[in-house]
């Protein structure tokens, strides 16, 4: 069983929101433009069409990036994992909690981008 203390809990609630939030990024910019009057709809759904459709892989690239580099900013500082040796001693809590991390950030980021960007990006006209 894997059990999750304060400072795990702590990075989660602060990292994948994060993680989350760069890979929608294609998604979420067109929709914070026109909420803020920059754009207009049809400018806002062809840079829909142009950030998804082409770099779509460079957003979750770059929350994977960030989140990877997030984990590792957490074992080295906040472990204190710096040698070999403790990283094989601690081998089965950093895979437990890397594979955690992961797998929620991946539904986190569903959540995001195709449900409330989705809800969001319906209600203004963007697309649909």
């Amino acid at each position: 069983m894997v059990v999750i203390d304060k400072s795990q809990k702590s990075f989660l609630k602060k990292y994948m929101p994060l993680a989350a939030l760069i890979g929608g990024l294609c998604c979420f910019t067109p929709v914070v433009l026109v909420l803020l009057g920059l754009s207009s709809v049809a400018y806002a759904a062809s840079l829909s069409d142009l950030l998804y459709g082409s770099y779509k892989w460079v957003f979750r690239g770059s929350a994977l990036l960030f989140l990877l580099l997030g984990l590792f900013w957490y074992f080295y500082k906040k472990e204190n994992i710096c040698t070999i040796d403790k990283l094989k001693r601690e081998r089965r809590k950093i895979i437990n909690f890397v594979l955690i991390t992961l797998i929620f950030a991946v539904l986190m980021y569903i959540i995001w981008l195709y449900v409330i960007v989705e809800i969001i990006g319906l209600l203004l006209g963007i697309w649909g």
